[in-house]
């Protein structure tokens, strides 16, 4: 079963998925993709690193993600956080994004997977080019790993809403 929790900044998502491993029988796997790159994210990587159960696996993996979710062993429940920080680190080493690969690693694991994403696009609009190419790309990758999950929450303010594929709701 693949899960999307997707949210705003401080939404939720990650404590969310977090609380998800630790009610698990399994193993579990978290593949964080942060690069501390300065000193607000070194920060955040260290809350985030107290925040998980020291006997889970922990991968860090900034750019290859497609081949971390494909090593991790299909009994464990994986733990994908974030693919907002994962894009805009291709977007830093200046590496095309490369969803296809991503997609279908998670699409073809035979175990439980919660992957963690931001919303960008209901802000305000990007001054920059740069910026603007950003928010489309996640946009667009937000969209693909939704249209394969088995189940896609938007989370604000700790809270749940649960999303449905419109060609459900529309005749």
């Amino acid at each position: 079963m693949l899960t999307l929790l997707v949210g705003g900044v401080r939404s939720g998502k990650s404590s969310l998925a977090v609380r998800t491993g630790e009610r698990q029988h399994a193993p579990v796997t978290f593949i964080a993709t942060a690069e501390p790159f300065d000193d607000d994210l070194v920060q955040r990587v260290e809350r985030h690193r107290a925040e998980r159960p020291a006997h889970w696996t922990t991968v860090e993996c900034p750019v290859h993600l497609a081949d971390a979710v494909a090593a991790v062993p299909d009994d464990h429940f994986l733990v994908v956080d974030c693919l907002t920080v994962w894009l805009g680190n291709l977007f830093a080493h200046e590496v095309a994004p490369f969803f296809d690969a991503f997609i279908a690693a998670v699409a073809g694991r035979g175990g439980d997977t919660v992957v963690v994403t931001n919303e960008v696009g209901m802000g305000v609009h990007p001054e920059s080019a740069l910026g603007r190419e950003y928010r489309d790309e996640l946009g667009r990758l937000n969209q693909a790993v939704a249209a394969i999950a088995d189940t896609t929450l938007l989370m604000v303010a700790g809270r749940a809403v649960r999303l449905t594929d419109p060609w459900e709701l529309l005749p």
